[in-house]
């Protein structure tokens, strides 16, 4: 399968303020050794660009933790590449805002888990990082900066879906992605608070009707099930219209349209997908997007085991690799959080 990278998530570091209990990159307030230098990043903007027009996510960690972190938006903008940041929004201030605008980033997305002060502070692992939250989403309204808001869903907020959507209405978000737990990095010590098959399906199926309501942009994330409601629902894929649908014809993107770069250039499929395929500091990302082994294995949905080797949905929906992975040991088996038994005929979604 010929694939074309559309978006890239750049950990640009570990740092972080907070300690958050999901947290995929087990962050601390130190940086890890090796971290890519200004220069060195500056070098795999221009590999990148050589060949590929991603949308960059500069992640982490906490971004904003980066004292170049401006210098690097303002090179990946100045070379054409949209620019988008993903933060915990403790550290925004009117002058942070002032340079996210100035560096080009197009978006920010902001991380609200709980409507709560108290759930919120608690599952973030810091007092005050509610309040000081939405504090920045003050201050990207007031600056002009488009934001989104970034939930993790597990079974203890799962009833928080409803307010907070609601307050993503009411904040003025241009939209409200939500993810669904995969239990790597600091996550496995929730491993078990995942929403059950059942819990995965009456989320998205009332994440799709919100999503007809058109209120809202919503896109639900690590759920690649989604896409197979969508079709059954009859949903064109590929293509995006007033509502929000996407334009992505799959469900999980991991390799196919989608990697994640370390802080120290490692490369993954995704950021919850623990399997290094190459660093960018030894060989281009180009050549390991390009023959890496494990990129080309999930390429191919014929490789997959299980029900999703016999599903029909499989290649508008691929499961969950990170997920089997995490769950399986191996990324190829079968999505373990779906409760889709196949009906045969899988050549027919081709």
């Amino acid at each position: 399968m010929k694939a074309e990278l559309r978006m890239l998530a750049w950990e640009v570091t570990k740092r972080c303020n907070l300690n958050c209990s999901h947290c995929r990159a087990s962050s601390t307030p130190e940086a890890a050794e090796g971290e890519l230098t200004t220069r060195e990043a500056m070098q795999f903007i221009d590999e990148l660009t050589s060949w590929a027009r991603p949308v960059l996510i500069l992640s982490g960690g906490e971004p904003l933790m980066r004292e170049d972190i401006f210098e690097i938006a303002r090179y990946g903008t100045s070379k054409g590449l949209r620019v988008v940041m993903a933060t915990n929004g403790t550290l925004l201030t009117p002058e942070i805002v002032r340079e996210v605008k100035a560096s080009g980033i197009k978006r920010v997305s902001v991380s609200l888990d709980w409507s709560t002060p108290e759930g919120q502070d608690r599952f973030r692992g810091t007092r005050g990082a509610f309040q000081r939250a939405m504090e920045g989403i003050g201050y990207l309204k007031e600056g002009g900066v488009e934001f989104q808001i970034n939930t993790t869903v597990t079974k203890d907020n799962f009833t928080e879906l409803w307010s907070l959507l609601a307050l993503s209405e009411r904040l003025g978000a241009r939209a409200h992605h939500v993810f669904f737990l995969v239990p790597t990095g600091r996550g496995r010590k929730l491993q078990g608070r995942e929403l059950s098959p059942e819990g995965y399906e009456e989320a998205l199926l009332w994440l799709y009707r919100k999503m007809k309501e058109g209120r809202i942009e919503i896109k639900p994330t690590c759920a690649p099930h989604f896409y197979r409601i969508l079709v059954q629902k009859g949903e064109k894929l590929g293509r995006r219209d007033q509502r929000g649908f996407f334009g992505f014809s799959r469900g999980c993107l991991a390799g196919v349209g989608f990697c994640f770069l370390s802080s120290t250039g490692d490369v993954q499929p995704c950021g919850y997908f623990e399997v290094i395929c190459g660093n960018v500091k030894e060989k281009p990302l180009k050549e390991i997007w390009e023959r890496s082994e494990v990129f080309l294995a999930l390429r191919d949905p014929g490789n997959y085991k299980g029900k999703c080797g016999r599903c029909e949905y499989r290649f508008v929906c691929g499961g969950c690799r990170a997920r089997a992975l995490a769950v399986h040991g191996d990324f190829l088996a079968e999505e373990p959080y779906c409760l889709w038994e196949p009906k045969g005929a899988a050549a027919a979604l081709q």
